[in-house]
């Protein structure tokens, strides 16, 4: 299976690192490199000394004839490359968001209809194993039923992007299409749609949201998700989630050297033993993930389901999109809110 990888910055290094140790148990090889930085590129090819390589992710798709490729620039620029490596036949993974506005995700569904090409999105902590965890938990009713959740997405200002590309709006979607996507799409992967939303928010002196409270509620359940670029770049990453059902608390603290807890009612505290498919740790990336594990995951099963001819149910086109059309109305709450303070 050949693949092409256009962006080899911080995610695409993550993509670029979980491909080349799926090579060593998968046929699958990268064949073509794509980004404008020639110490990016160069860096990249070190992995895949006989791939072809470009300056733009274009150029990349008008030469090349490629099983899949991975889109990993920033998001302002995903549309615009997922539509011409569909029109030209090629499945497509995708980073999230998958887009920034709703014109955008009706072309990226019409092209995939159009060409019947398989399309996954980077929805990547429906592949952490804390949250797998937390989700077969809801899924079985092994604690009773779900009460309620919060979850946390804790991140430094965003100052490694490309030409500062994180800080216009427009082009990152804020903190919300960024960072707190991720949140919100595993509440829709877990629980469905949402009955009903509320949000608070915060702004940097720009006038751009940086720091998203959302309250939701899907059926019974009451969640609570906070999303924030803090003021200063210094601020270490952290992901973290307090399930409370019937019968114990499920907490994650990414942090943490025991990251996963189970509090029961009896008292009794659990760590749950977690099975690693790819538990390594890489920092040259750049960016606040440093474990490659749950990228490996999602890597390996889109890879699968195009060697397989299965479709792709973890995290589809369709997926990603509609994520992406709540953060886009949590977005415009949450401007509302900043303006009228």
């Amino acid at each position: 299976m050949n693949v092409g990888l256009i962006g080899c910055g911080g995610m695409g290094t993550t993509h670029n690192l979980s491909l080349k140790a799926l090579s060593a148990k998968m046929d699958v090889e990268v064949t073509a490199l794509a980004d404008c930085r020639p110490e990016f590129l160069k860096k990249a090819s070190i992995q895949w000394p006989n791939a072809r390589l470009y300056q733009t992710g274009m150029e990349l798709l008008e030469a090349e004839t490629l099983d899949s490729v991975h889109i990993c620039l920033p998001s302002y620029l995903h549309t615009e490359h997922a539509l011409a490596a569909m029109d030209k036949g090629m499945n497509v993974f995708i980073e999230k968001p998958v887009c920034l506005r709703e014109e955008e995700a009706e072309r990226l569904l019409e092209s995939q209809s159009r060409n019947g090409v398989q399309v996954m999105v980077g929805q990547v902590v429906r592949s952490f194993d804390e949250y797998r965890y937390l989700k077969e938990c809801f899924d079985t009713g092994r604690f009773g039923e779900l009460k309620s959740i919060t979850m946390q997405r804790i991140s430094g200002d965003a100052a490694w992007g490309y030409e500062d590309w994180f800080h216009e709006e427009g082009k990152s979607g804020s903190v919300v299409l960024d960072l707190h996507v991720h949140d919100l799409d595993f509440l829709r992967y877990m629980l469905g749609e949402p009955d009903s939303f509320d949000v608070r928010a915060t702004a940097f002196s720009s006038g751009m949201i940086n720091q998203i409270f959302t309250t939701y509620e899907f059926g019974k359940v009451f969640a609570i998700t906070e999303g924030i670029w803090d003021i200063s770049s210094a601020l270490p990453f952290e992901a973290s989630f307090h399930a409370c059902f019937e019968n114990a608390s499920v907490v994650y603290k990414g942090r943490e050297e025991k990251p996963l807890t189970v509090y029961k009612t009896g008292g009794q505290i659990e760590h749950p033993e977690l099975h690693r498919e790819h538990n390594v740790i890489d920092d040259t990336a750049g960016i606040n993930i440093s474990n490659l594990g749950p990228y490996y995951t999602e890597i390996k099963y889109f890879i699968q389901c195009l060697q397989e001819g299965t479709p792709i149910e973890v995290a589809p086109l369709e997926e990603g999109i509609k994520s992406v059309r709540q953060g886009i109305l949590e977005w415009k709450r949450a401007k509302e809110y900043v303006n009228k303070r």
